[in-house]
């Protein structure tokens, strides 16, 4: 069954500080895929509408003005506004952290990770597993919002860390108390990753308990249909999509449209052909933001099956595409495909990864008393690079 058009309600703005979000769709931080190229295929789509963050910076790499960390917090100057995304784990380097994007005028906007679910960050504390903490994570946000300089500051989380260790509503509470601008909910657990089925009920409930600041969904949006059936039916803020864009950055071309009440007449079903032309900008964009052609293919070597889904192309072409040296190689491979194919049935489902894990990796003793362990962890809880 079609849905009906969105209502008034659903396309009111999203608000984030001083930033108007019109229609209210963020695009989700992604270690090593929302770099600036992709922003830009994404913003372009949507046509400048909506709110692209960076990937994942670690606090710790910003301070200490990291190489390649200082290249992902550079922005083009077309995007406005300017959101990195901070993962820290120490109040004081957080809070360092933030004042130097506010004093050198790094961005314009700040997402705090509290969602990432991969051992490497779980394992010390960081990450989906750093809410349980209630007193750590009330001292991070009090340094972050402390040292803004007027920054709007928000945060992304998921659930907890397993159903018996939901940790979202006093997170939520939490937040809100220590001037939160805005919160993302995750409908999935650490231990759920990207596996089984986003709760949005729970997205709902958070809404319910934190009525003061917006609150943005995420999980299982893979269509604009599917932001719309989230919005009405958890009455969150706006949406976050993910893994729903990967090798699809014309998902946000449908989602303005779905959002601005055009329905599916406005969404973009491009050939092959089309596809193709795309898959060749992103590789040469990548090129240019790296400085090396054949470095940009290389990156780009890991979205050709996201973007050739469903299509008929054959695992063997696919495996030729994803070992393209060059940009003449990758359009020469994609000229011997049949470019006429329209967009395939079933190619707006799930894709990226979708598995689950048993048990979420945590430091000895984790769970034993969620108000203890007040201020800090370790120096080595953040990897001295940013990512996962």
């Amino acid at each position: 069954m079609t849905e009906p058009a969105p209502s008034p309600q659903i396309r009111r703005p999203l608000q984030i500080g001083p930033h108007t979000v019109e229609p209210p769709v963020v695009l989700a931080p992604m270690a090593g895929i929302t770099n600036a190229p992709f922003r830009t295929l994404c913003r372009e789509f949507s046509g400048g509408r909506g709110l692209f963050v960076s990937e994942m910076i670690t606090t710790r790499a910003l301070v200490e003005r990291n190489e390649k960390t200082m290249q992902l917090v550079h922005f083009d100057a077309s995007e406005k506004p300017r959101s990195i995304q901070l993962y820290g784990v120490d109040p004081v380097t957080v809070g360092k952290a933030v004042r130097m994007i506010a004093d050198e005028d790094l961005a314009d906007h700040i997402d705090l990770n509290f969602g990432c679910p991969v051992p490497k960050v779980t394992r010390k504390g960081g990450g989906s597993a750093l809410p349980y903490k209630r007193p750590l994570l009330r001292a991070i946000l009090h340094e972050a919002v402390g040292n803004a300089g007027g920054l709007p500051v928000t945060m992304k989380m998921r659930k907890g860390i397993d159903d018996d260790h939901l940790t979202y509503l006093d997170a939520g509470r939490i937040a809100v108390e220590e001037g939160i601008t805005a919160i993302a909910l995750h409908g999935r657990t650490a231990a759920q990753h990207y596996g089984g089925t986003a709760d949005w009920e729970a997205i709902a409930r958070l809404k319910e308990a934190v009525p003061e600041i917006p609150v943005l969904g995420n999980g299982d949006i893979w269509s604009a249909d599917d932001a719309v059936r989230m919005m009405r039916r958890t009455g969150c803020d706006g949406v976050v999509v993910g893994r729903g864009c990967l090798g699809r950055p014309w998902l946000f071309a449908d989602l303005v449209a779905a959002l601005s009440g055009e329905g599916s007449q406005g969404y973009a079903r491009p050939t092959l052909r089309e596809v193709a032309e795309v898959m060749v900008r992103h590789a040469r964009l990548l090129g240019e933001w790296l400085g090396d052609e054949e470095r940009g293919v290389i990156d780009f070597r890991k979205h050709v099956a996201w973007y050739t889904k469903g299509f008929s192309v054959g695992s063997e072409m696919r495996r030729r595409l994803a070992v393209a040296g060059s940009l003449a190689e990758l359009r020469g491979l994609l000229d011997e495909l049949d470019l006429s194919q329209e967009w395939p049935q079933g190619a707006d489902g799930p894709r990226g990864r979708t598995h689950s894990r048993n048990k979420v990796v945590l430091p000895d003793g984790w769970l034993a008393d969620p108000y203890e362990c007040g201020t800090a962890l370790g120096a080595d809880a953040e990897a001295d690079t940013s990512g996962g």
